[in-house]
């Protein structure tokens, strides 16, 4: 036992020497070819050949070689100061060239204990170091389907982690190296047709770096960049490419979400449900990046989650806001506010009524922020009846001074009103979804009663004949049976699904239907939001007591598992018809209209007219155009 231990440390010993000796003899090599070729001993360069050769990734390396390699790697690192870049050109190739992920660990840690050492020699390899390691935010990508190997998958965790510490150690060390990364990082983003696997591990990467410290120096541009490569991907879906299997149609599939017994038992289950994108190939890059940008979100702790959600409201702001094609990338910030409901959730809605009632942003911003506020209010379940309630009072109470400002003024045309219409609009979806949860609470009740909904409607500029007939009749049908409305005042077309008017106020890009938290379609990130988003067939509304027919007609609404197979009955379109004069023919569901919002829709059934419940966002180009109207 005693012969062997002697044994093994005389092991340990003769290698520690032979790494001695190793050490000596590559800063020797290193040293000696520091000049001019021809000056070189001849010695010295085929021992510098022989180093090249060791360092050369490009071929499968036995198991001596690997230690071979990793001996050099070490001994590299213990030289760095004699790593001249003019004479050792070749020799730094290897070394930034290497792709990490065949590497065994050890080896792998020596050569990231090389590139740290390298990046902090002053004004040398800095930009080649990160480069290096940004390089390898990406696993490699194999086979006909160009997918990530399974053996790249296993490591994937370990490597982010190693590779996001060396960046962080570098930070650490060399003043400049933050912004230099931000740089580096902005070049190297994945572009739009970019591999998915490529795009998603870089993100998933890239994200580890918003934490600690490191965040504090890059996080927000690091949230810019990847909200904006949700955004390309988002507006590059249009709703041809939904439609791509059911373009005999000639309307959106909807799905009815599956909240059937035998569901995974949270009543949110998965089973059945139907994908409406048929391999739309943003659409499932979309999709993976959103369950990346979910997972980060949901790991940070409150306090960095606080930090990341300020980031998010400015990135919003700033982009995302004014993006009237965008029908998924928002649902980043109704997450967040999903993991902190009392002061995210409420904080977000504040947010964005405050950029309604204030004068700071342009008028687009404002109709889309009031747009925003409306469709959130509706939708996110974690927001309580009574916050609601207080933002409800904010937004009539906006438009009841801007009646008032009206009423002093010569009349104009609805143009120039149409963030009012917008407002009043927003208000009045909300209580289609709201109003019955609010009449449960008897202090709700009475300050929503004390709002002055009459003087509002009955002004002249008549909000209720302008605003979209679905909603309008939807609110009063409810309003009428709550008391909240003393008359029942019906709108100008009770038998359409817009009107003249509406679609006046909405402007070219029909802002008057852009409900940006309209039910979400992306199969895989679709767990984020499902338990926290309200679908209208699950809304309870003021006559549902009353009349049982029309709690079972609102069931199949707008949930992603509606088939309208079903229908196709009901459904006449003349393939040579001109838009204008296509008409659909529905019973016992809501339309959202055609992208181009140029067709006259009306509907036959004489049961009424349903929740408009998933109103699409135009699809024009970004908005160029000015809205000239005064606004308190």
């Amino acid at each position: 036992m005693v012969a062997e231990l002697r044994r093994d440390d005389m092991a340990e010993e003769a290698g520690i020497v032979r790494d001695a000796v190793a050490f000596r003899l590559v800063e020797h090599v290193l040293q000696s070819v520091r000049m001019e070729p021809f000056l070189v001993d001849p010695r010295d360069l085929e021992q510098y050949e022989k180093m090249l050769k060791t360092l050369d990734t490009s071929k499968r390396k036995s198991a001596d070689d690997e230690a071979l390699y990793m001996t050099c790697l070490k001994a590299l690192s213990d030289a760095v100061s004699k790593i001249d870049i003019m004479y050792h050109h070749s020799l730094l190739n290897n070394i930034f060239s290497v792709r990490i992920w065949y590497l065994q660990r050890d080896t792998m840690v020596a050569l990231l204990d090389l590139i740290t050492r390298l990046a902090a020699v002053a004004d040398q390899y800095l930009r080649e170091c990160l480069q290096m390691l940004v390089n390898n935010f990406t696993p490699p990508i194999v086979g006909e389907r160009n997918e990530v190997p399974p053996w790249a998958v296993s490591r994937k965790k370990d490597i982010f982690s190693y590779l996001c510490g060396s960046l962080k150690t570098i930070s650490d060390t060399v003043p400049l190296a933050p912004r230099m990364l931000r740089d580096i990082i902005d070049r190297s983003m994945p572009k739009l047709f970019d591999n998915k696997a490529k795009m998603i591990s870089f993100v998933e990467c890239m994200l580890g770096l918003d934490t600690d410290r490191m965040g504090d120096l890059i996080g927000a541009i690091l949230l810019a960049k990847v909200v904006d490569l949700l955004t390309e991907l988002d507006v590059n879906i249009t709703w041809e490419d939904i439609l791509q299997e059911e373009h005999d149609k000639g309307i959106f599939e909807m799905e009815l979400e599956d909240l059937d017994a035998d569901d995974d038992g949270d009543g949110f289950g998965q089973a059945g449900t139907k994908v409406c994108f048929g391999g739309n190939a943003c659409a499932e890059k979309l999709d993976g990046l959103m369950v990346v940008v979910c997972e980060h979100l949901k790991s940070l702790d409150r306090q960095c989650l606080y930090k990341e959600f300020d980031i998010l409201k400015t990135i919003f702001r700033a982009s995302l806001l004014r993006v009237h094609r965008s029908k998924f990338a928002q649902f980043i910030m109704f997450y967040t506010c999903s993991l902190d409901p009392k002061t995210l959730g409420e904080g977000f809605a504040v947010f964005l009524t405050d950029i309604v009632t204030e004068k700071k942003d342009d008028p687009i911003s404002r109709m889309s922020a009031v747009s925003y506020v409306g469709s959130y209010l509706s939708r996110a379940r974690f927001i309580s009846a009574d916050t609601v309630v207080t933002i409800l009072k904010k937004l009539v109470d906006w438009c009841v001074d801007y009646c008032d400002h009206q009423s002093k003024r010569e009349a104009t045309p609805i143009p120039n009103h149409q963030l009012f219409y917008a407002t009043c609009q927003a208000v009045m979806y909300v209580l289609c979804f709201r109003l019955r949860s609010i009449m449960d609470y008897p202090n709700l009740k009475s300050d929503l009663f004390h709002m002055p909904f009459g003087f509002l409607f009955r002004h002249r500029l008549e909000p209720l004949k302008v605003c979209l007939p679905s909603i309008v009749n939807e609110f009063l049908r409810q309003a009428k049976d709550a008391g909240l409305v003393a008359a029942f005042v019906d709108p100008a077309a009770e038998d359409a699904i817009e009107s003249d008017l509406s679609r006046t106020f909405g402007g070219i890009n029909r802002l008057d239907m852009f409900f940006p938290f309209d039910p979400y379609l992306l199969k895989e990130s679709d767990r984020y939001i499902r338990p926290n988003f309200e679908f209208w067939s699950m809304v309870k509304t003021t006559y549902s007591d009353d009349t049982d027919d029309d709690d079972d007609e609102l069931e199949d609404l707008d949930a992603p598992e509606m088939n309208v197979g079903s229908l196709d009955d009901h459904v006449e379109i003349d393939i040579n018809s001109d838009d204008d004069d296509l008409e659909y023919t529905m019973n016992k569901m809501s339309i959202t209209p055609h992208h181009s919002f140029l067709h006259q829709m009306a509907m036959d059934s004489d049961g009424g007219l349903s929740m408009p419940a998933r109103i699409r966002p135009s699809t024009s180009p970004p908005s160029r155009w000015a809205m000239s109207g005064e606004s308190p």
